[in-house]
């Protein structure tokens, strides 16, 4: 945290190494979280890469008292929100895996992986049913970890609103299981989105 720290003070002097590293260490996270968000590989990229320049360019805007990590996926999960505005209706491919869950050191067999793979399908398609506003606090929540406090903070909303939207983004979910017409790869991917 103090080298982070460090880093963001040496790119706000106009030290680009220092901001190279900052992307270093969060290219991930902002990747997973655009993917999860637009359901794309490429979008995902594109939109990873939006983030990281707008995040340097109002770098002055951070407010150290905040996690650096909330304030670049803020500026990620907006940019988001704002593309899925923009595309409204289009369909989103799921033909690509989402690099969601790696085990180290662990080989799946051919049946585990199969299974894997319709269970991470079946978990974007149900991301693909909420809208945006909803999507969002679910992925921060529940890949990330993140307090209702951080993603109320991420969000620009109040605790108890996003408490609401993690609410009716479940029954929203839930809904979708009970109308899909493969209930037990849904009702796996149901528990893995709620934390299960």
């Amino acid at each position: 945290m103090e080298q982070e720290q460090v880093w963001i003070q040496q790119a706000l002097r106009g030290d680009k190494e220092a901001f190279t590293r900052l992307v270093e260490a969060y290219q991930t996270p902002v990747y997973n979280l655009a993917y999860r968000m637009l359901g794309n590989v490429q979008e995902a990229e594109d939109a990873a890469q939006e983030a990281f320049i707008r995040a340097y360019t109002r770098l002055s805007t951070y407010d150290p008292k905040r996690k650096f990590a909330s304030w670049l996926l803020s500026i990620t999960s907006h940019y988001c929100i704002d593309r899925l505005r923009r595309r409204r209706f289009n369909l989103v491919s799921l033909d690509e895996l989402p690099p969601w869950r790696e085990t180290p050191g662990k080989q799946l067999l051919p049946e585990e992986r199969v299974i894997d793979h319709q269970r991470q399908d079946a978990v974007q398609a149900l991301l693909d049913t909420l809208p945006a506003h909803y999507r969002a606090p679910v992925i921060l929540r529940y890949w990330y970890d993140f307090s209702y406090q951080e993603i109320a903070e991420v969000m620009n909303l109040t605790e108890s609103a996003v408490k609401s939207r993690l609410h009716r983004a479940r029954a929203m979910l839930a809904q979708a299981v009970s109308q899909s017409s493969d209930q037990s790869i849904l009702t796996g991917a149901m528990q893995a989105v709620a934390g299960q």
